[in-house]
Formats: structure tokens, C-alpha cells, sequence
């Protein structure tokens, strides 16, 4: 009982803020007209309750005037009951793509907001696929919580009008056997009780293990679909490293979780079928079998064992939704993990910023980059840099230097604010522009001139200054294909990629520029020109580089250097000749 509730309460997180949200009233009038068309059809439905006891009785009394009217008041009742569907699936779907575009939007902002998502990557898979959780888990359970509920909500209701009518017919159709009448009050409704708990507890019993295995399929699924992407995304490595023949073995290897998991649904999907098939079979002569002793006593008319039937079918169907949906549930609650998986570690992520001790990176009234107290650890703990009264003036040039692994990249990630790991206080200037060039841009799949604005909107900037830039990196052939749209990571070396991103940084103009080996890739004439091109782009702005190569000295007028001291590096003010 206690999962029960803690799953609906998850749901209730999850779903209830829709309908609170801007778009709540397109929101809730949608949900009350499917409500009220579900309440409608179930209304129907106890007057066709009603119709069979008078259409059968017709047909007994061979009564054709009655026959006649009959037919026409079931064609009334047909035609309510098709425009009532029709309307009640166009706005359930309805619902359905609004609540998904509200729900997706927020589940994008809580993912992106802050570098939520890098952090998450930091703590581990917790959440695992966050591509599946927001364009597939969202959109079936936005499906699987309209339609769950709304079978609940008719076999409710349903329930509750054939339980009056049942009672009373028991009455009107007392239990027959062996020749001898029993007056037993609502027998009839205790037996379709008794059939559907019996139903409902080994449905249960055998479909439990579907739940796991539901969870297990989509996560194999996507796991395996992920590195089919990454593939795709390295095929030229891969293509060098003759690699192949590794990838299609670890590819299988996933693969084989998808289809032993698979088998494994198939086995319990089976014994689950056997039985609720069978279920369902004998549920269509159970009723016939409690009542027609009655009806060949003399005891009721045809009509009224048909009402009794149809009466007694539908308490039993209500009776048995649990039976009905038990494979959706399952389903149901897998996807329902996966999103309170998802939200967990949103919050844990979130949580990882703002709880101490943490980085702080705060605004100044300085013109100035300051370091105070500052030590970055792993995310395991183990110290990685200490950095305490380092200044970095705007205007300044300073070239950061150290063995590899010492902790460069990870400084610019504290001082980008998504490295959480740590204490102290990075102190930047109010309202400055900072600008991080990672070794590997990124370029999102839009035109050139886009991809190289990016993040700014499209359009932001104009285009012939696009193009000017980019002959001036040294891209003259790209210059002519800027409204070209491609997936420029992709179609460009790792040395173009890296001269796009410095046209960016001049594009951007930020008054603080960091350089990450921003410049590993390309040759040392290129890499001094470009630097001379930001020389002269962005003179006054500050420059700090990560490179090991000697040359690089020449653009700078400080070091920083990573020097070991003990268990750790730390930050300090070094010479600019060439770094051994």
C-alpha cells in the first residue's frame, strides 16, 4: 500500500504542475471534456443496459412495433455513443500534445539551467539517457496517465450504476439450484465480486515480474541506441583505428541485453496471456451460468436475463480492470521510475552547486579576476589545485602552464561556474563578458553563420561580418558557404573547428577571453597568426591561455604556473621563459 501511494504521489509531482502552469485552463477545460465524455459513454451504456431488457423481451413476445421502436432508440444510442468517442480520442490527443510541449519544455529547462546537465554527467548515470526521458518517457506518460485513468474513472462509475441495478435484479432473479429457490440479497454482485478478486490477485501474481522487466527493456534500449550514435559519431576514428570489428562485438553485446530481456517479457507475457485470455473467456458465460437457472425456472423473461447478464458483465469488467491494464501498468510505472530518476538527479545536480562546501563564483567592483583561498578537488575528494590571491587584470596576458593532468582545464571549468568541487572564491568583475574556448568547439547543425553566433540567436550578428571573420581565421573557402547548413563538427578538422571558434570569440568580444589549448591543433606560423589577429580584434580584452608549446610566450606578459606541493598543484606566478 505505502508504494502504491508513494507512486502516486510521484505522479502527482509530475503531472499536477501542468494544470497549474499558464497554459491551465486550455488545460483543465481539455481534461473535463474527457472527463465528461467518459461519464457520457458510461451513461450510455446503462441505458443500453436498460434496452436489452426491452429489445429481448420484444423479441420473445414476437411484439414488432416494440421491435421496431427498439431499433430505433438503439440507433440514437449508437450514434451518441460513436460522436461521443470520436470527440472524447480528437481532444484526448489534444491533451495530449499540450501537456507534452508544456511538460518538455520544463523538463529541458531543469536539465539545461545552470549546467545541471554537466553536473549530472559528473555524479555518475544516475540518470541515464536523458534523450529517452524527455522525448520518450514524457510523451507515454502523458498516454499511460490519460488512459489509465480514464479506464479507472469508468470502471468507477461503472461500478457504482451496475452495483444498484445488479443488487436489484438479485432480487428479481433469485438463485436457483437443484430445484430449489434462494432469496441470497446481491448474490449476484457477490459473485462477480468474488470472480474478478480471484482474477485481480492471479493476474497480479503472475505479471509482477513485467514491471522490472519493462524498466530493464527501455533502459537496454537506449543504451544500445546511444552507442550507435557514438558511432556515427566516430566513425572516422574508428574507421583508423580498423576498429569495426570491436564495435560490432560491443554493439552485439548491448544488443544481446535487448534481446535476452526480451525473451525474458516474451516468457512472462506468455503465462500472463494464458491466463487472462482464458479469464476473459469465461467471463462471457459466467453470468449466463448464475442467472440461467432463473430464466429456464420461469423465474424471469428473456429480456431479463439478458439485462441481468449484461448488468452482471459489467460489474464484472469493472471489477477486472486491474486484469485489463495490468500489462500497462507495468509499463506505467517503469516509465514513472525513470522520470523521478530523472528529477532526482536534476535535483542532486542542482543541489551539488549550492551546497558547502562548494566553488563560489562571485560578481566584484574590481577590474579583475581574482582567486581567494581557492581549492579544487575531484569529485572523489582528492585535492587537484589550490590558488590563493592570483589576480588576472583586465587587459592582461597570461599564458597558464603545467603537467598534464595537473588541473588547467578543470580551473577554467571552477572559474566557468560548473565545477562544484571544492572551497573557496573565484571573484569576477560585474557585468564582464567571459568567454571559455574549450580544445573542441562545439558548433550546433545550422547554417555557418549561425553555428559560429552560437549561443547567440540566429541572426544576431551580421552576416558579411560572419563571412569577414572567417577569411580572416583563414577559412576563405568557408566564407563563400556561410548560409550553408551541415554538421560542421563533423565535416571539418579539429584545426578548422579551432579557428571557427576564435572567430567566435572576436565575433562575441567578450572582455575576458580563456583559451583551453583553444590553438593545440594547428601548426605554430597559424597559431601566431591568429594570435596577432586577436592582437589586433581584441586589444583591450584579457587573454588567458592553456599551452604547453614555447611560442606561446611571445603573446604573453605573465605565467601562471601548476607547481607540485605534495598532494596537490598549486597556482602561482611563474617565469615566461619556455616551460620545461
Amino acid at each position: 500500500m505505502r508504494g502504491i501511494i508513494a507512486t502516486l504521489a510521484i505522479v502527482w509531482r509530475i503531472a499536477s504542475p501542468y494544470f497549474r502552469s499558464q497554459d491551465r485552463w486550455p488545460g483543465r477545460l481539455l481534461l473535463a471534456a474527457v472527463i465528461a465524455i467518459e461519464l457520457s459513454i458510461v451513461t450510455i451504456t446503462v441505458l443500453l443496459n436498460t434496452w436489452n431488457a426491452a429489445f429481448y423481451n420484444a423479441l420473445q413476445e414476437r411484439n414488432w412495433d416494440a421491435f421496431v421502436y427498439q431499433l430505433g432508440y438503439f440507433c440514437v444510442l449508437a450514434t451518441a455513443f460513436i460522436l461521443l468517442a470520436v470527440y472524447q480520442l480528437y481532444l484526448n490527443q489534444w491533451l495530449q500534445i499540450r501537456w507534452r510541449r508544456w511538460l518538455t519544455s520544463s523538463y529541458l529547462d531543469h536539465w539545461l539551467a545552470d549546467s545541471n546537465h554537466y553536473r549530472m554527467q559528473l555524479l555518475g548515470d544516475a540518470a541515464d539517457n536523458p534523450d529517452q526521458r524527455i522525448a520518450e518517457d514524457i510523451t507515454q506518460f502523458i498516454n499511460l496517465t490519460l488512459s489509465i485513468g480514464l479506464k479507472l474513472l469508468n470502471a468507477g462509475v461503472t461500478l457504482a450504476s451496475f452495483m444498484v441495478i445488479l443488487w436489484s435484479l438479485s432480487a428479481a432473479a433469485p438463485l436457483h439450484l437443484f430445484g430449489m429457490s434462494y432469496n441470497i440479497p446481491g448474490y449476484l454482485l457477490w459473485a462477480a465480486l468474488i470472480y474478478a478478486c480471484i482474477g485481480t490477485t492471479l493476474t497480479h501474481l503472475i505479471g509482477r515480474a513485467l514491471i522490472a522487466l519493462n524498466f530493464q527493456q527501455q533502459r537496454y534500449e537506449a543504451d544500445f541506441r546511444f552507442n550507435l550514435v557514438r558511432v556515427r559519431e566516430n566513425s572516422e576514428q574508428i574507421a583508423l583505428l580498423d576498429g569495426e570489428h570491436a564495435e560490432r562485438e560491443r554493439l552485439l553485446m548491448r544488443f544481446g541485453n535487448v534481446v535476452a530481456n526480451w525473451l525474458a517479457i516474451m516468457s512472462r507475457q506468455k503465462k500472463l496471456t494464458f491466463f487472462t485470455a482464458g479469464y476473459a473467456q469465461a467471463a462471457v458465460v459466467f453470468p449466463f451460468i448464475m442467472v440461467s437457472p432463473a430464466y429456464f425456472a420461469g423465474a424471469i423473461q428473456l429480456g431479463g436475463l439478458m439485462q441481468t447478464a449484461n448488468a452482471f458483465g459489467q460489474v464484472q469488467n469493472a471489477l477486472s480492470v486491474f486484469v485489463e491494464i495490468y500489462r500497462n501498468l507495468a509499463e506505467w510505472n517503469a516509465v514513472i521510475e525513470r522520470l523521478n530518476g530523472f528529477d532526482q538527479s536534476v535535483a542532486a545536480a542542482r543541489a551539488l552547486a549550492v551546497t558547502p562546501p562548494v566553488i563560489a563564483v562571485k560578481p566584484s567592483e574590481a577590474a579583475c579576476v581574482s582567486f581567494k583561498d581557492l581549492a579544487v578537488r575531484l569529485p572523489n575528494g582528492v585535492p587537484l589545485v589550490n590558488a590563493n590571491d592570483i589576480s588576472i587584470s583586465l587587459g592582461d596576458r597570461v599564458l597558464v602552464s603545467g603537467p598534464s593532468g595537473c588541473g588547467k582545464s578543470t580551473l577554467f571549468r571552477a572559474l566557468a561556474g560548473v565545477w562544484p568541487f571544492g572551497a573557496g572564491t573565484i571573484l569576477v568583475p560585474k557585468d564582464a563578458k567571459l568567454m571559455i574556448l574549450p580544445q573542441r568547439p562545439y558548433f550546433p547543425i545550422a547554417p555557418l553563420t549561425a553555428a559560429i553566433a552560437y549561443p547567440a540567436e540566429p541572426g544576431t550578428f551580421d552576416t558579411a561580418k560572419v563571412a569577414e571573420l572567417v577569411d580572416a581565421v583563414g577559412l576563405p573557402a568557408l566564407a563563400s558557404r556561410i548560409e550553408e547548413e551541415a554538421h560542421w563538427n563533423r565535416m571539418l578538422s579539429l584545426g578548422e573547428q579551432q579557428r571557427l571558434g576564435l572567430a567566435r570569440a572576436i565575433l562575441h568580444a567578450p572582455d575576458y577571453l580563456f583559451l583551453d589549448e583553444a590553438t593545440a591543433s594547428l601548426d605554430e606560423p597559424s597559431e601566431a597568426a591568429l594570435y596577432r589577429l586577436l592582437e589586433q580584434r581584441l586589444g583591450k580584452a584579457t587573454i588567458v591561455s592553456i599551452g604547453h608549446r614555447s611560442t606561446l610566450a611571445a603573446f604573453h606578459r605573465r605565467r601562471l604556473s601548476f607547481n607540485r606541493d605534495g598532494d596537490h598543484y598549486t597556482l602561482r606566478e611563474g617565469s615566461l621563459n619556455p616551460a620545461s
